[in-house]
């Protein structure tokens, strides 16, 4: 008998495109006490993500007197957990989904996304920000800064100073040679200032060298970075979704001491306050500042900087215990304008020729803007409408200069059927009320992308039963 050909070997299904996978989340959402209208079949959705997730559980309050345990709620772990490792092993960060539960068990799970087109959805089933234009970043993160030519240098400023006071804290550190210091502003591509490069002569920073890692912490004042580790701490490296990024705005008021940049090719950063705020030498300063003065740069700050003192010798000989505000931090007035009930009143209050964000939210019910006193502003990029707040929102596309928008479905529809959707948009966004349902939602935002003929988001339908 001839052989038979051997059929190819079909790649195995991953294990995150398999209902066994999702099915014991699918029966803890079933069996959950969550509020939803009454009827036949359930709908639920959620997101899980490597490292945290969404569900709408009720978890058991712990025993009086004793904090919650992670046994109180092991069977959402172990389920949580099984989904987990499926998105290790596919290289996916996280997945929303939809499940349609009928009576009977028979369960239809509707899983979304990711796509490369979409930041990931912040905990929630709905879609994040849409990047319509493929490394496209919000207007801050492209600040450079401003020149300061002729900003002086601190008279506290003493390398030589700094050096002895350094080598009396920490008489047995091992300094870094000329070579190695070359070797740093080469990976750079700046020089290092004469205080940190004083500094560095004095310490490698390497821990192993110090008897105690507190050392550097009582010899600087901060937890110092080695020499290998220093690093520019550019407008790249503070992370921001394009929902909240596009809010931003980068205003350095003219007595500020640091520029409110998100970041600048003069920030060199060499350590750490212990809570993951960097510190840094600024060779940028802002119109009151000095270059080389040190600033700290608050991990939950979108923009802007903190001075910490006036040179480098200035924070290794006197550690100030305190931080200056600059001033500089976050956006002032008139260049983001919030109108809700707490805010703003309305938008002709807002509307200012330096207006940079309108961001409109909750107001008194059937209360609606119009957006004419905005039209026609020079530096209007952002605009943020929550849900049933705009009088017409084909008024937007008299606003020429937007690069972010974000609407709830309604009035994206009105936007998509006149073909009005503006086209120098770089993002956009879908904001929902309440539990809206995902799936229309989603479907919307891919309508948004293919205008930009950019990768939709990827809903792939499993089918299964959950039994009794």
């Amino acid at each position: 008998m001839p052989a038979q050909p051997t059929q190819p070997a079909q790649p195995a299904q991953p294990a995150l495109y398999d209902f066994a996978t999702w099915e014991p989340v699918l029966r803890l959402l079933q069996a959950a006490p969550a509020e939803r209208p009454a009827a036949p079949d359930i709908q639920v959705s959620g997101h899980i993500g490597r490292f945290g997730w969404s569900l709408l559980l009720r978890r058991p309050a712990p025993q009086p007197g004793r904090a919650a345990q992670v046994e109180d709620v092991q069977e959402e772990y172990d389920a949580v957990g099984r989904v987990q490792a499926a998105l290790t092993e596919a290289g996916t960060d996280a997945m929303s989904f939809v499940a349609e539960i009928r009576p009977d068990g028979r369960t239809v799970l509707h899983l979304i996304g990711p796509s490369p087109a979409v930041t990931p959805a912040g905990g929630g089933p709905h879609p994040g920000a849409l990047v319509l234009v493929e490394n496209a970043v919000p207007q801050p993160w492209r600040r450079l800064p401003d020149p300061v030519p002729e900003a002086p240098t601190h008279p506290s400023a003493d390398p030589a100073l700094l050096a002895r006071t350094l080598r009396e804290r920490l008489p047995g550190a091992v300094g870094a040679t000329g070579a190695e210091l070359a070797e740093a502003e080469a990976r750079l591509g700046v020089p290092l200032p004469e205080e940190l490069r004083a500094l560095y002569r004095v310490t490698r920073a390497h821990w192993e060298h110090w008897d105690d890692p507190e050392d550097s912490y009582a010899a600087a004042g901060c937890e110092l970075f080695p020499l290998d580790e220093l690093y520019l701490a550019e407008a790249g490296t503070r992370q921001a979704d394009w929902r909240f990024a596009a809010k931003d705005a980068v205003v350095t008021p003219p007595d500020a001491a640091v520029q409110g940049l998100v970041g600048s090719p003069g920030w060199i950063v060499f350590g750490d306050n212990g809570g993951g705020d960097r510190i840094a030498v600024d060779l940028t300063p802002g119109p009151c500042g000095h270059t080389g003065q040190v600033i700290m740069i608050g991990h939950e700050d979108h923009t802007g900087a903190d001075l910490l003192a006036d040179s480098l010798t200035d924070l290794v000989v006197n550690l100030p215990e305190d931080v200056r505000r600059s001033g500089a931090a976050g956006h002032l007035p008139p260049a983001v304008a919030y109108v809700n009930h707490r805010g703003i009143a309305g938008v002709e209050e807002a509307a200012h020729p330096d207006l940079e964000v309108l961001s409109i939210g909750v107001v008194e019910e059937g209360r609606r803007f119009g957006l004419a006193p905005v039209t026609g502003l020079p530096r209007l990029r952002t605009l943020s409408a929550y849900p049933d707040t705009l009088a017409d929102p084909l008024e937007i596309a008299k606003l020429t200069g937007l690069e972010f928008l974000e609407l709830g479905p309604e009035d994206w529809r009105v936007l998509l059927d006149a073909s009005a959707v503006p086209r120098g948009l770089l993002a956009a966004a879908v904001g929902v009320r309440g539990n809206q349902p995902p799936l229309p939602v989603v479907a919307l935002a891919n309508e948004i992308l293919a205008l930009w003929n950019r990768p939709p988001i990827p809903v792939t339908v499993l089918e299964g039963a959950l039994g009794q």
